[in-house]
């Protein structure tokens, strides 16, 4: 259904756990010394360092997890919903053109990009971290001006692309942000990378949005809080 990208990144071989799964991985660095992932299908696998192992021991289930979670005074940080284009998708998604209204943008974009982002929230553009240098920025217009961008990076070492995108309120509801993140997505496929789109739980805008550009979503991701016992 979904990529062997996306698989292979997510859902490493582990010992047949049924709807839970842990495995401890040296390899994990310190902003993601826990990390949880719960699939679409209900399933959960935890990762975590040898560190955090040794504090939590060996949960047989979900409940379990949580709850020595709480007795360790450990908090995650928030789930993402993350979403991405299944196999069915990307092929419709490949045989669409981009729209004349949506393009790269590159450095000679410079001042239409500044004056959009002093006309965008401090709020928004932390919560998308859209960039001019990033790996790959695409900007829709309209009347000339810059009413939505969307931007890329590469997602750890994997062959993903984490996109983020922001519309100015003025231009919201008139379909710039689905035209923008086909666009860039498109632009990733071609460079060989899987677009992901992540979002919070409660941002039901930017699910409609994930919805309506044609992703699924795949599960949620949380990782360790950065305040909690190490």
């Amino acid at each position: 259904m979904f990529a062997a990208a996306v698989t292979r990144h997510w859902l490493p071989p582990v010992p047949d756990g049924g709807g839970f799964s842990l495995t401890v991985d040296a390899a994990l660095d310190e902003e993601e010394r826990l990390t949880v992932l719960v699939t679409a299908d209900g399933r959960t696998r935890i990762r975590l360092t040898p560190a955090m192992a040794e504090t939590l021991g060996r949960p047989r289930d979900e409940p379990e997890f949580r709850q020595r979670l709480a007795s360790a005074g450990i908090l995650l940080h928030g789930a993402d919903n993350l979403f991405y284009f299944t196999d069915e998708a990307r092929e419709k998604l490949l045989a669409e053109p981009d729209d004349t209204s949506v393009r790269p943008l590159t450095g000679s974009d410079a001042e239409a990009f500044a004056a959009f982002e002093a006309a965008a929230s401090e709020q928004d553009l932390d919560d998308a971290s859209v960039e001019l240098d990033h790996w790959a920025v695409y900007g829709a217009f309209a009347d000339g001006q810059l009413a939505a961008v969307a931007s890329m990076y590469p997602w750890r070492d994997a062959p993903l692309a984490d996109l983020g995108v922001v519309t100015l309120p003025a231009h919201r509801g008139k379909g710039h942000a689905r035209r923008l993140v086909r666009a860039i997505s498109r632009h990733a496929l071609g460079r060989e990378h899987e677009p992901q789109y992540r979002c919070q739980l409660d941002n039901h805008a930017s699910i409609a949005l994930a919805a309506s550009a044609g992703l699924t979503l795949f599960g949620t991701w949380d990782i360790v809080s950065p305040g909690s016992p190490r």
